[in-house]
């Protein structure tokens, strides 16, 4: 295996660095211009965390590419860290979009609209009972709630290096002593953690009953595979062991599909037959417009009912004024039914696959310690040599040197890759052609990397 002389790494950063400069010089004076009113400069501190010295300025963008204002073109292989996977501006939600904000956005009454998309999630996901939120977040807040009245339990379990959104209950990581605690960077943390949460290691059948053996887990709360440290896929019988120990005891199964829609139509709970209590998933359901949905079993439906008092429902803690508004439906029926169908999945992994082969075909003919994993039409490359079976094997692949600069990289000849970890996606309007492009890159900066 080849190893990566790290000060020729740094030699090659630092021309990306100007490279950067020298290619955007309007977004560094839109940049500069937003400090006098933007927190950090920016509209969400997190996007001061893009690669170079300042983030790059969008001024449009169409299918799978976008434009900047200084006019430079980018394949959109983040795509919004999904919530742009639908595509950007796909004309059968553009045209929907349009079309009801003309009639009304927010009413506070239902349309005909939700009752399709409903059945439509259960088309897919084989969920009976939906409800709509804004955002992955809210609607992982709400089953939450919903859980621990269901159940009378307090706590949550959670997956090492989960990724659900800004839930409390899941900013948490295993310390060196086994214990869950705050993950650095938790800001403002309500209550500690350990009052609330029980991480364990994803493929760790013995931690997860040894966290739910208690019986005061209401809920475990989990991505069929991590997607936030690099993707982590469970081992085979994994998820048919945990619906086995969450019904031993007396825990629900909530299961977030934010991500891993990736895996199809109904994600990985259509792909791989799971069972939840419930589901949970956002950002890519409206083509770009915020709207996320969560399902629920028929038997829990019938145990909410039996539970709950409706005359008080607007302050329960579950809801907000602007969930399931008109806009976001219309939205979420056009993309469902013309853009995210599943055609365009089957095109989208078939695309997914020949990423995955190509990336492989560069590591390996590199000799580089190095590897790619799939999951869908969601491709992620970690600069270590094994895969990771859990969290904090996948963490500690992460490369605080080589993680920017193949994104700064990939940046300044016109490929954007999720600016996190290294993360691509594909899309209904993603072609073949942008996805040879980024191998062409992949295999130029690892030829600079390796002195080729």
């Amino acid at each position: 295996m080849k190893t990566i002389d790290r000060s020729h790494l740094k030699e090659l950063m630092q021309r990306e660095r100007q490279l950067f400069r020298e290619r955007h010089p309007e977004s560094g004076v839109l940049a500069e211009d937003a400090k006098s009113s933007l927190l950090y400069g920016v509209p969400m501190n997190w996007m001061i965390r893009w690669p170079g010295d300042y983030p790059v300025f969008v001024d449009r963008a169409e299918g799978a590419h976008f434009w900047d204002v200084d006019g430079n073109e980018f394949v959109d292989l983040c795509l919004g860290d999904t919530g742009g996977m639908a595509g950007h501006a796909p004309k059968a939600a553009v045209d929907a979009v349009a079309a009801q904000s003309a009639k009304g956005i927010t009413l506070m009454l239902p349309t005909a609209d939700a009752a399709w998309v409903g059945r439509e999630m259960t088309r897919r996901f084989g969920v009976p009972y939906w409800q709509f939120t804004l955002t992955a977040t809210d609607a992982n807040r709400f089953v939450i709630r919903w859980s621990r009245s269901i159940t009378g339990r307090t706590k949550v379990a959670v997956h090492n290096w989960c990724y659900h959104g800004s839930v409390d209950e899941s900013l948490i990581w295993i310390d060196e002593q086994g214990r869950t605690v705050a993950r650095e960077g938790n800001v403002g943390a309500p209550v500690p953690l350990d009052q609330t949460t029980r991480a364990v290691e994803i493929n760790d059948l013995e931690g997860l009953e040894a966290a739910l053996a208690n019986r005061d887990v209401a809920a475990c709360l989990i991505e069929p595979a991590l997607t936030n440290i690099g993707i982590v896929l469970p081992e085979p019988g994994y998820h048919e062991a945990v619906r086995e120990l969450c019904t031993k005891y007396g825990t629900l199964l909530i299961i977030d599909e934010t991500h891993t829609i990736s895996a199809g139509p109904g994600g990985c709970t259509q792909a791989w037959n799971l069972q939840p209590d419930f589901v949970t998933i956002g950002k890519t359901l409206g083509a770009g417009v915020p709207s996320a949905a969560y399902g629920i079993s028929a038997e829990l439906v019938e145990r909410i009912y039996a539970g709950t008092d409706i005359q008080r429902a607007d302050v329960g803690g579950i809801g907000g004024t602007l969930a399931g508004n008109a806009l976001s439906l219309a939205a979420m029926r056009a993309t469902l039914g013309e853009v995210l169908t599943d055609a365009a999945f089957e095109r989208m992994i078939e695309l997914g696959e020949r990423f995955e082969r190509a990336v492989q075909e560069v590591i390996s003919s590199r000799e580089l310690p190095w590897h790619v994993v799939r999951l869908g039409c969601r491709v992620e490359y970690l600069f270590r040599p094994e895969v990771a079976k859990n969290g904090a094997e996948a963490a500690a692949g992460q490369d605080e040197e080589l993680d920017p600069f193949i994104h700064l990289y990939m940046l300044n000849r016109g490929v954007l890759i999720t600016p996190f970890h290294n993360m691509a996606l594909m899309s209904p309007a993603t072609s073949a052609a942008d996805v040879d492009r980024h191998t062409e890159l992949f295999g130029q900066a690892a030829d600079g990397l390796i002195g080729r």
